[in-house]
């Protein structure tokens, strides 16, 4: 576990590590904007999916440093989940955002509602 991932008090919190997809539809721009939401709120720390796909050393231990593994996917496709079977990691609990009532589109250009609005139903799942 890296000093960053810490909660920064003296408390015994968990380490939630939240992995989005990141995808180009608008479901996976959604996925990021809530894992960075999460981490603002405090529910845990947004992490880099890409990096556990490449296999890269340190983005794995920060992985394993986790006490739960949070994977926002944003459709049904499950590549960030994916990412994590192909690493033999295990995930804890896992968000699909087109499962939250947004419907997949390409349209990039997403209203602020619907992000705070998934944001809501995500905020509750924790």
């Amino acid at each position: 576990m890296t000093e960053n991932m810490k909660c920064g008090c003296e408390c015994d919190s968990e380490i939630v590590g939240i992995y989005p997809c990141s995808g180009s539809a608008n479901v996976g721009i959604i996925s990021n904007q809530l894992a960075i939401g999460l981490t603002k709120a405090g529910k845990g720390k947004m992490l880099c999916t890409a990096g556990i796909g490449a296999i890269i050393p340190g983005q794995l231990r920060s992985a394993e440093g986790c006490d739960r593994v949070v994977v926002i996917d944003g459709c049904p496709m499950n590549c960030a989940s994916k990412i994590f079977e192909n690493a033999g990691m295990a995930v804890d609990e896992h968000i699909i955002v087109t499962e939250l009532g947004v419907k997949k589109t390409k349209d990039m250009e997403i209203e602020d509602s619907v992000i705070s609005e998934s944001l809501e139903k995500c905020v509750k799942l924790f």
